[in-house]
């Protein structure tokens, strides 16, 4: 049984392969991936480490969509634990 980053790791890429055809999971994939992001970290670098996966991930989103993403992010940032970085600053 996987535990920690590599769970989170596959969990993302599970989410991202199965769920498309559902609009409401689109975060899904990208919310495991931050999770994973933290998982692997060290414990006190964490936080920082998955805020930086969530900012890469920000930088890739092609600009026709970005802020239908960023929308959903705040809307639904407690749903996906929390792992956005929506900050109403951090996009400045």
């Amino acid at each position: 049984m996987l535990t920690g980053a590599a769970r989170h790791a596959a969990f993302a890429a599970g989410q991202a392969a199965v769920v498309a055809h559902v609009a409401a999971h689109e975060l899904g994939a990208a919310a495991y991936a931050i999770k994973a992001v933290r998982a692997a970290a060290p414990t006190d670098e964490a936080e920082s480490a998955g805020r930086l996966e969530c900012h890469w991930q920000r930088d890739r989103l092609p600009e026709a969509i970005r802020a239908l993403v960023l929308d959903d992010q705040r809307l639904r940032n407690d749903i996906c634990w929390s792992v956005f970085d929506v900050d109403p600053d951090a996009e400045a």
